[in-house]
């Protein structure tokens, strides 16, 4: 049985303190009658305006897939089946949007190199589904800590998984901004995608790098459980990146989950600290707030 969702969105992006140009892209949108709502981030790449191209076109593109989501039929479907069509519409708006930016580096030889990351978060009442190719990153915060719903697609990601750098020094390291996935590199294209139930209060944010450039998960769950209004975090974490130095582009996603009538997202003033990468409370079974 799904529970009372509610939910409000926002977002900001900015180009930072040394970037002549903002290559990052944002969108965000809330139903006005249903508990439908999601956030897309994209960090781009590629100079010559390419990599401001490549993530406009992917947040468009994507944005559309999604517009056409909330049907009569859909309405009608079981959570299951409404599950499976929301996973087919990010897939499906990932692949239109890879093939358009291909589309648009042969038409511009200015482009060639242009391509982008995304991320995404899709809510549909309590069903949670994230998807990302790149190393822009989605985290959950609730009252019992901070999980990273995203593993970056990246150099010094592998690096760390074979022990070889830690978390510190890949927020500094040479290969930091050396990705292994993107958009418009390839006509196929894989994202990393998982659904998840809701059960309890939520944060969910989505940032570019240039956020994670300078936040380790412990800083960013200390905003997230401190700072309210809570859609005002997106625009005290970008300050914040921006006085630690601003080196790139920097996009932050805030979509805030009410679950239930008597349930809201409360401010703590100490939370355990939460690293790692366990997107499940229990094994397999990728559920929140159990």
């Amino acid at each position: 049985m799904s529970r009372s969702v509610s939910l409000a969105v926002n977002g900001r992006t900015d180009i930072g303190q040394i970037r002549e140009e903002n290559e990052d892209a944002i969108t965000w949108f809330a139903h006005p009658d249903q508990p439908f709502a999601y956030v897309v981030v994209a960090d781009g790449m590629g100079g010559y305006s390419g990599g401001a191209l490549a993530s406009r076109i992917a947040i468009q593109t994507i944005s559309l897939c999604f517009s056409q989501l909330i049907t009569p039929t859909f309405l009608a479907c079981t959570p299951e089946q409404q599950k499976l069509m929301i996973q087919s519409a990010v897939r499906s708006g990932i692949h239109k949007a890879n093939l358009s930016i291909i589309e648009a580096k042969a038409e511009n030889p200015d482009f060639s190199h242009m391509g982008t990351t995304v991320v995404l978060s899709v809510v549909w009442q309590d069903q949670l589904t994230v998807a990302h190719v790149g190393d822009s990153r989605a985290y959950h915060w609730s009252l019992k800590g901070l999980t990273q719903l995203t593993r970056d697609h990246s150099v010094v990601q592998e690096m760390i998984d074979a022990g070889t750098l830690t978390e510190e020094e890949a927020r500094t390291s040479d290969v930091r901004n050396h990705i292994t996935r993107a958009l418009g590199v390839q006509e196929d294209v894989e994202p990393d995608l998982k659904t998840y139930r809701l059960t309890e209060s939520a944060l969910l944010m989505l940032c570019s790098d240039g956020l994670t450039e300078y936040f380790d998960n412990a800083e960013l769950q200390h905003v997230l459980a401190t700072h309210r209004p809570a859609l005002e975090c997106c625009y005290r974490l970008i300050d914040d990146a921006n006085h630690s130095g601003g080196r790139d582009n920097i996009s932050v996603g805030m979509l805030e989950v009410t679950v239930g009538p008597n349930q809201s997202v409360a401010p703590v003033i100490s939370v355990p600290s939460g690293q790692g990468e366990d997107t499940t409370v229990r094994r397999n079974q990728p559920r929140f707030g159990e």
